[in-house]
């Protein structure tokens, strides 16, 4: 079974923590292409095509045009997000075995480096999925990565038992042919929603703790029948079987 999880916008370059070994991304030069195309801009150019303040835009121009310093090492990807999912995952007391584990079985999606292992070093950044490069023909990140990250995907996933647990954004379908994927290996999509007025909706701070909150349960639980994942419980919620229906599990709160 593989877990897919989004990146996150908010990154770290220190972390204390120790991981068992590190490995490089399956598509480093194409990261590194990417890196070389951006650094093109100003920092005015920057923060319009990531629509960005200007502190922010700083920030990244100095990031793109120290990618290559050997000084900064970099960090795993696993600790290098620190968005929400990330921060719920709480890697802080995952064992060497945790860290392994998760290296076979989950991936992290990646505008930068395409999709990511949680041991793979990179270095922070800043890009979003609709942006263009000249470079790419104006086409966005999310067209660009498609041809190249579909038959990597379904392959990673076939290793894992074609089952694919999809923690991932909506958006992030986009950097694959999902179509292609959904016939090809079995994609179970848990959704976490709350009642409001008697109606179920998604709050976007609840869906994210929950997502991490799964795949961090997934991951220590060393969960391989996917049926075992409806036994999540967290803060309220729990698997709603009259809501869900196929491959979309509801788990609800209220």
């Amino acid at each position: 079974m593989m877990i897919y999880i989004s990146c996150a916008k908010t990154m770290t370059a220190q972390s204390k923590l120790q991981v068992p070994f590190t490995t490089q991304p399956y598509f480093i030069d194409e990261a590194r292409q990417n890196v070389m195309d951006i650094s093109q801009f100003s920092m005015e150019e920057l923060g319009r095509l990531l629509k960005i303040n200007s502190k922010l835009a700083a920030e990244n121009y100095f990031r793109y045009h120290n990618f290559f310093s050997s000084e900064d090492k970099g960090l795993p990807a696993i600790l290098s997000y620190t968005g929400i999912v990330f921060k719920r995952l709480a890697v802080k007391d995952f064992s060497d075995d945790d860290f392994r584990y998760a290296q076979e079985h989950l991936l992290i999606t990646s505008f930068l480096y395409g999709l990511l292992r949680p041991l793979d070093v990179i270095k922070n950044y800043r890009l979003e999925g609709d942006v263009r490069l000249p470079e790419r023909g104006n086409i966005s990140m999310f067209d660009y990565w498609k041809p190249v990250l579909t038959d990597f995907f379904i392959a990673e996933i076939k290793k894992q038992g074609s089952v694919l647990i999809n923690l991932a954004s909506n958006e992030m379908k986009e950097l694959f042919d999902w179509k292609r994927v959904c016939r090809e290996v079995r994609v179970i999509t848990p959704d976490f929603q709350v009642y409001k007025n008697g109606k179920l909706s998604t709050v976007v701070i609840y869906a994210k703790m929950c997502r991490g909150e799964m795949t961090r349960f997934i991951l220590k639980s060393r969960i391989e029948n996917p049926e075992q994942i409806k036994s999540f419980e967290w803060e309220g919620f729990c698997y709603n079987e009259n809501e869900s229906s196929g491959d979309h599990w509801v788990f609800t709160m209220g």
